[in-house]
């Protein structure tokens, strides 16, 4: 039996899906609204340079407005053959099948790893089960929800928005969420540094990083402790003032800068080489339910 939702993206005329629920086969097939097509695709800062991934592509809308209107390519796979094969009719009817094109393919079964961008509307339980997949891709890729979240992993940025003539709930209201995948940080990070030996100790659930910098033989606790993708920043306050550390995790090194605030103000470069991994926590707190 299926346990995903088949999204369909698209609202144009010439679109021949008709805008309400319907049940395909096993299948539930919920058209989104195309003022909440165009709303993913802006929060996900899709470009020309981006390669986009919909997982329950429907009529094909979120992929066919991405290639239309931003010049990005992609694919989008359905498990209806009819829907697939309305998706791939419509891109040609909008001149983007050299860069639109839609499977019929269970998304559990999809390659997913050459994503820039995923978009999906997907059940709350199927969001469970793919977001594994999804935590391995490459830091800094762009993933856009609609409606339904994914447990524990909260959103970087998360809207609700009006979205007129959406076939299903009451309030004709939509819920659209965005995340960047982060690389794992977790563990002991040391470099040389004006004070001597820095060491940092970082604790991460998801995006989420907390953690302690010691230097000149004090310990004091991160402020403003960010990650997204693999850049990292964070701010400490120690015997030369306060210091301002941005940085680009690749593997275990981090490279970067670090300015010191007060009247000088100077900055310098920060080479760090971690010294312990600590897991990252990426598992839901919900009993049975482990993602990663």
């Amino acid at each position: 039996m299926r346990v995903w939702l088949s999204i369909v993206c698209s609202v144009w005329a010439a679109f021949a899906a008709p805008a309400v629920a319907q049940d395909y086969g096993d299948t539930p097939y919920v058209q989104t609204p195309q003022v909440v097509v165009d709303k993913m695709l802006e929060m996900a800062k899709i470009s020309s340079k981006d390669y986009l991934i919909d997982l329950g592509s429907g009529d094909g809308r979120m992929i066919i407005t991405a290639a239309r209107r931003y010049g990005a390519r992609g694919f989008g796979v359905d498990l209806n053959k009819s829907l697939v094969t309305l998706a791939n009719r419509n891109a040609a009817r909008m001149g983007v099948a050299n860069r639109a094109v839609f499977y019929e393919r269970d998304l559990h079964e999809t390659d997913i790893t050459q994503a820039d961008v995923l978009t999906i509307y997907l059940l709350p339980e199927v969001n469970l089960m793919v977001r594994p997949r999804i935590l391995a891709l490459k830091p800094g890729t762009r993933l856009v929800s609609h409606d339904y979240g994914f447990g524990e992993w909260q959103p970087d940025v998360e809207i609700v928005m009006d979205a007129p003539g959406k076939p299903v709930g009451r309030d004709q209201k939509s819920k659209v969420m965005y995340w960047v995948v982060p690389t794992q940080v977790a563990g002991k990070w040391v470099w040389q540094g004006p004070a001597g030996l820095y060491e940092l100790q970082i604790d991460q659930v998801f995006q989420k990083i907390t953690g302690t910098l010691s230097a000149g033989g004090k310990r004091v606790s991160l402020d403003k402790a960010a990650l997204t993708g693999n850049n990292i920043s964070f701010e400490a306050v120690l015997d030369r003032g306060r210091h301002e550390f941005t940085g680009k995790v690749i593997n275990n090194a981090i490279d970067g800068d670090m300015r010191v605030t007060g009247a000088a103000g100077t900055t310098q470069a920060w080479n760090a080489t971690r010294t312990e991994l600590r897991d990252a926590r990426f598992t839901d707190l919900t009993p049975g339910i482990t993602a990663r």
